[in-house]
């Protein structure tokens, strides 16, 4: 069996830098392969503004917002088009600012294709993509719990879910939370919390469905209700924790591959969701920060004691805490992450990968 199914991530996952024009623009991906985007994550590094999601099921002029609980919008003037390797936008200064600078994560999901899935209780729109461990679920809440299909073959380790139509919180299913009761907010600072049968209904996803509970965050009846769903892919994806030892020496995270993309929360304390990319930070340590949970500019961890205070080493087979901060490394707390590869740790023919 071979290491991994995927040698180009970049087919499945990139992330792309660009600066904002205030005139209608085209961005074309600078990986090794093309990517038409089906998740669009857009934030400016330059200024405190939102993050801004669009896909593909949705719509290109539909938003939600990864640091608010508003309800999804319209705006036809941000993101244009989804292209064979990229993306268009239009004039709106929340994604192309004149002068400022901006990073998109993306991701391949089925080129906007959907089907009808009714794997689940309830029917569902789902638009998949088995070989990146990816797919875009949409479905009307029905106010009880239920099952959803989503399409993946495999039971997804991560849930990201939004209320489109009402005000209310992300909620997320991470594999290594407590248990399948409990609930960690995309917008939010908080740890995880006991939410019951509330959420997922007390219920780990299986390789065909996932469970949600009676709650507004994941089944409002009559609400429009869209899920980001992730499974493991090796090679290219991985979601796990591992416990923070608060030194500056912290712990090493194995994932099988050198990470372009990693996105870390203590479960365990009031602290900030961190991103970090291999784009924006080219060398170690990885230091430019920015937050879902908040429209702050992008960080370079500097603001406590004239220090970087967070920061991780990406490495050819993972990524090692180098700071004591609890975002990052909270003395015996539990932090849970995903990771999305820029290299595989060995190609599916058995080459290695370099470290950086």
């Amino acid at each position: 069996m071979a290491y991994t199914n995927i040698d180009d991530p970049s087919a499945y996952f990139h992330t792309q830098l660009y600066a904002g024009t205030g005139s209608a623009q085209s961005i074309t991906n600078d990986g090794n392969s093309d990517l038409q985007p089906d998740l669009l994550w857009i934030k400016s590094r330059s200024d405190s503004s939102f993050n801004a999601l669009t896909d593909s099921t949705r719509g290109t002029s539909k938003r939600l917002y990864s640091n608010s609980t508003a309800a999804e919008e319209s705006h036809a003037d941000r993101i244009t088009a989804f292209n064979s390797d990229g993306f268009s936008l239009g004039t709106s200064s929340l994604v192309n600012t004149n002068a400022y600078n901006y990073v998109a994560w993306q991701w391949k999901a089925n080129g906007g294709t959907t089907a009808t899935n009714s794997d689940g209780s309830t029917t569902a729109t789902v638009q998949a993509n088995t070989t990146g461990g990816f797919s875009i679920i949409t479905w009307t809440g029905t106010g009880s719990a239920t099952t959803l299909g989503h399409g993946l073959g495999v039971a997804p380790a991560m849930l990201i879910v939004k209320n489109r139509t009402t005000a209310v919180d992300w909620a997320v299913y991470h594999k290594d939370l407590t248990d399948a009761g409990y609930v960690i907010q995309l917008n939010t600072t908080d740890g995880e919390v006991d939410s019951g049968t509330n959420r997922w209904n007390h219920t780990d996803p299986t390789s065909s469905v996932f469970s949600v509970g009676s709650g507004q965050q994941t089944n409002q009846n009559t609400n429009s209700m869209v899920c980001y769903a992730f499974a493991e892919k090796q090679g290219y994806s991985k979601f796990g924790k591992y416990v923070g030892n608060g030194d500056v020496s912290g712990p090493f995270v194995y994932t099988g591959f050198r990470p372009a993309f990693v996105m870390i929360k203590n479960a365990s304390a009031t602290e900030s969701w961190v991103i970090y990319d291999s784009t924006r930070s080219s060398n170690n340590p990885a230091d430019l920060k920015l937050s879902p949970d908040t429209a702050d500019s992008e960080n370079d961890n500097s603001a406590i004691g004239g220090a970087a205070y967070n920061n991780i080493d990406i490495l050819s087979n993972g990524f090692k805490c180098v700071k004591n901060n609890g975002a990052t490394n909270g003395s015996g707390n539990t932090l849970i992450y995903m990771a999305f590869a820029e290299h595989p740790f060995t190609t599916s023919t058995g080459i290695p990968t370099t470290a950086r």
